[in-house]
Order: structure tokens, then C-alpha cells, then sequence
């Protein structure tokens, strides 16, 4: 579905923020990416949804294909159409604007009044919240529910990939879970996503490969389950000593035949 080879991308033409990253994200799976603040991880992002130039940002070299498509040349708006479609960092939702005005303004790249009805029904069925706050203003939300209202629109323009950086940030650990519990339900339900994250307990529990990026490079790549028992995954990710118990570090309340409890925030 995507693929990146061997990708190299810079800030001003000095700042080396990617450096030869490669990685897959098969159709169907749930794939995370870990590291630290400073890692690449938002830039990958950046790159792939196309807003990499409005940071000043460029690839040197380097490639991203969406099936038979180069991203190269993509701007955001191409890149939504083709299926697409990323929460930021931070949600970034219109706090002036109602959540009904919010979600709609999701699917305006829809043209097909039935898609929206069936986007619009699918996220109201996922986050009933939305459906009974839609007159409310998206500012007066709380954290939670404001990643809620953020998901949601992305939701509306009935991504193929989802693209999420960092929707744990600060959260309580109880949404936290809940966040984890709808990626699943997300992928179930036929989408692919590439989740960017700092909270490896979540990340690794809800997907099926992960990639670790350290300093713009992947130290580590594979089976996300198989990764949260690596000693390094453990040590540096999961905060465990090696002899833990590795099962108990990388569990999060998600399996992939888990009915979702619906988030209430």
C-alpha cells in the first residue's frame, strides 16, 4: 500500500531530519512508528501527507509511493483524494466552529452526498459523544474529546490509510486506552493505519509491525509483539529492566476480535 525506499529529507537544505528511511505499510495492517522527540517521526509524516514544503522542508532523495503513485509531487489536498488523510499532532480542530461544522468540514472533498452520509453515520456510531455535542463549539471540549472530534474528521473523508501523530499526547492514561481501542476498531472496519507515537505500551499493543526511528534512521523494525520483548524496546520504550515480564510491558486492552467499548470520554 505505501512504501518508502530509502528516503533522506531536510530542513532549509542543511538540517538533516530523515536519513535513508525505509519501511512498508501493507494493506489491512496497523503499522506504529517510535522514537523520541526529534526522531523524523512527525517529518515522515509530513512528507507523506505532502505538507512537508509548508515547513521548509524537502526530500533529497529518496522515495514514497502510495500503490503505483509517487507522493514526490503531491500536495495535501492530491494526497486526501487519493485516500490519505493525517490527524496532526496537537488535533488542530476549528475551536470556533461547531462539531457538526467540524466533521463536515472533513468531508468537503466528497462529493457524493451518500459517502457523507455514510462517513457521518460510521463516525457518530464510533464516538455517539460527537452526535450529542454537534452544536457545541469544538473549543469547549475537553482533550479527549477533542481527539475524538480530530479522528472523526479525518473519518469523513473515508481515508484507505489513516495517518495519526501522537493522539495519546496529553491524554489521561484512561482515554489513552480507549484511543488504542478505536485504532483497532478503525483497522477493522477496512482501514489501514500508520500510527506515529511516543507511548510504546499502546503503539506496539495495537499494531501489527512496528519501526523504531532514532536520530532520523530505523534502529529497529518487525513484528510489533515480537519488538515489545526486545531488551532495547524494553529498556528504553516500555521502561523495563531486562527480565521483566515482557508480556505484561507491552499489553494495552486491544485484540484484534475485541468488540470496541464505545468512547465516552
Amino acid at each position: 500500500m505505501l512504501s518508502i525506499d530509502s528516503l533522506h529529507v531536510t530542513y532549509g537544505g542543511a538540517v538533516q531530519a530523515v536519513r535513508g528511511v525505509s519501511m512498508e505499510v501493507p494493506d489491512g495492517k496497523v503499522v506504529a512508528v517510535l522514537g523520541s522527540n526529534g526522531a523524523g517521526k512527525t517529518t515522515l509524516l509530513r512528507t507523506i501527507s505532502g505538507t512537508l514544503r509548508l515547513h521548509r522542508g524537502r526530500v533529497e532523495s529518496g522515495s514514497v509511493r502510495f500503490g503505483e503513485t509517487d507522493l514526490a509531487s503531491r500536495d495535501p489536498a492530491q494526497t486526501v483524494r487519493m485516500g490519505l488523510v493525517q490527524v496532526p499532532e496537537g488535533r488542530r480542530i476549528f475551536g470556533r466552529l461547531t462539531v457538526e461544522e467540524n466533521l463536515r468540514a472533513g468531508g468537503m472533498g466528497t462529493r457524493d452526498k451518500q459517502a457523507k452520509a455514510r462517513a457521518l453515520d460510521r463516525v457518530h456510531e464510533m464516538f455517539p459523544l460527537l452526535k450529542e455535542r454537534g452544536s457545541q463549539r469544538g473549543a469547549l471540549l475537553s482533550g479527549g474529546e477533542q481527539q475524538m472530534l480530530a479522528i472523526g474528521r479525518a473519518l469523513m473523508a473515508s481515508p484507505k490509510l489513516l495517518l495519526l501523530d501522537e493522539p495519546s499526547l496529553g491524554l489521561a492514561p484512561r482515554i489513552i486506552g480507549q484511543i488504542g481501542e478505536v485504532i483497532a476498531e478503525i483497522n477493522r472496519q477496512g482501514t489501514s493505519v500508520l500510527l506515529v507515537e511516543q507511548n510504546a505500551t499502546m503503539a506496539l499493543g495495537v499494531a501489527d509491525l512496528a519501526y523504531v526511528l532514532d536520530v532520523g534512521e530505523v534502529s529497529l523494525s518487525g513484528d510489533a509483539r515480537a519488538l515489545a520483548q526486545t531488551d532495547e524496546v524494553q529498556r528504553l520504550y516500555l521502561g523495563h529492566e531486562s527480565g521483566t515480564d515482557p508480556g505484561a510491558a507491552a499489553h494495552v486492552p486491544v485484540t484484534s476480535g475485541k468488540k470496541l467499548s464505545r468512547w465516552s470520554a
